[in-house]
């Protein structure tokens, strides 16, 4: 951990930095590849709706041993079902309720299919397959899941309303408010796309993990466009590019992000490991794989995708091209401070000269170049200061070796 503090003080003070901001097509060619790879994913494969949302069957086993519901039986049920009865698109969903309840959830069977899902109960639980004290079916049908998801999109539109009011009011700058929306679509899409690819069905508590996962992705943003402001404010008088200044900002938060997404991604990871390994229960892991998917975007779209969106929108702003041109300058001056002195070359335009008698050496039949010869002698080196013009009588003083003005009295001074 020493070095990786050092690492982030290095990074804060601006001595070691990583190019976040500056590859552009690097990173929108990334980005671009995952979600364009997601979005394949979600229109080829679909996603697999729960019957929350499509509807179903529910069987409600009850009254069983304490010995016989437990999740050894569940998982058994799980497997039989979704092997023994034909026919079947997805995995039957099967969760304990209790101390002497099983849950299970199919998607709508046929007469037949009823039938040989009752004997595989009866032939794992030992219970009578006709007993209605035992084994009971209940039809769910669609419009509830149709209502949860209305719901869900009415509350990531007011969502995504209130974040860019939020963005927009306290930065100060719509911008800012755009590049965070587009971060945003960035983690819908992946974690979409994983949760397709992965086969998991779409519950409701997959649905709140979606919305979960806005609120931390946006929360990183925010700090990212925070350190960005901080780092712009005096743009006018620094001596960065404002992408420099933003790219700063990223190398100052990163080992933040980092420590931030480790603490998070840790327990939702035990959780998603537990629940699909070796518990099976369907509303944790449905959860945890979107936090898990979200979270890990959101650190990625908050670094990579969020800044070098909002140095792309301001980068045409007066303010920042003057800015840029300055720093660039700047850099030049430094590079070869003697860069702006003229260089002398052969076609180099030559004053005119007066001679003696007045005329111009460009006239004359001689040599265009007059050397001439100063009458006063060269000061004497090591001799002292200059002295000034003599405003006064001057004598020879033999103890310095040049002429030295007398001092006169000070009634005498300016008079003629």
């Amino acid at each position: 951990m020493g070095k990786f503090s050092r690492l982030g003080n290095e990074l804060y003070q601006g001595r070691k930095s990583y190019d976040f901001v500056g590859r552009r097509a690097l990173w929108y060619a990334i980005s671009g590849t995952l979600v364009g790879l997601a979005v394949l994913v979600i229109v080829v494969k679909g996603l697999n709706f729960g019957i929350e949302f499509t509807g179903g069957s529910q069987y409600t086993l009850s009254n069983l041993p304490s010995d016989v519901a437990g999740q050894e039986t569940a998982d058994e049920l799980r497997d039989e079902i979704g092997t023994g009865v034909s026919g079947l698109a997805s995995e039957p969903i099967v969760t304990t309720a209790g101390d002497a309840s099983i849950l299970i959830q199919t998607e709508d069977l046929t007469p037949a299919q009823n039938a040989q899902a009752r004997q595989i109960i009866s032939d794992v639980t030992g219970v009578d397959p006709n007993d209605e004290e035992f084994i009971s079916l209940t039809q769910i049908g669609a419009s509830w899941g149709e209502e949860v998801a209305k719901r869900a999109v009415l509350g990531v539109a007011i969502f995504l309303l209130l974040v860019v009011l939020f963005i927009w009011g306290y930065f100060r700058e719509w911008k800012m408010s755009i590049a965070a929306l587009v971060a945003l679509l960035h983690d819908v899409l992946l974690t979409i796309g994983v949760y397709s690819l992965s086969g998991f069905p779409v519950t409701p508590a997959a649905v709140t993990g979606l919305l979960a996962i806005l609120g931390f992705s946006m929360y990183d943003t925010v700090v990212v466009f925070d350190k960005i402001r901080e780092n712009t404010h005096e743009l006018k008088t620094g001596r960065q590019t404002y992408a420099q200044a933003a790219n700063l900002a990223v190398n100052q938060t990163l080992v933040r992000s980092i420590n931030t997404s480790i603490v998070a991604l840790i327990p939702i990871g035990a959780i998603l490991y537990v629940s699909t390994v070796q518990l099976g229960s369907s509303s944790l892991k449905d959860l945890a794989l979107a936090q898990f998917v979200g979270m890990a975007a959101g650190v990625f779209s908050s670094v990579f995708i969020a800044p070098r969106v909002l140095v792309h929108l301001k980068s045409r702003e007066a303010d920042v091209i003057l800015a840029d041109r300055r720093a660039q300058t700047r850099v030049k001056h430094e590079a070869d401070r003697y860069a702006s002195v003229p260089a002398f070359t052969e076609d180099m335009p030559i004053h005119d000269e007066v001679g003696e008698e007045g005329e111009s050496l460009d006239d004359a039949p001689v040599a265009r170049t007059v050397t001439t010869r100063s009458t006063t002698p060269p000061p004497a080196a090591g001799s002292g200061r200059i002295a000034p013009q003599a405003r006064g009588p001057v004598k020879d003083s033999p103890s310095s070796g040049r002429q030295q003005p007398t001092r006169q009295p000070k009634s005498k001074r300016d008079k003629k």
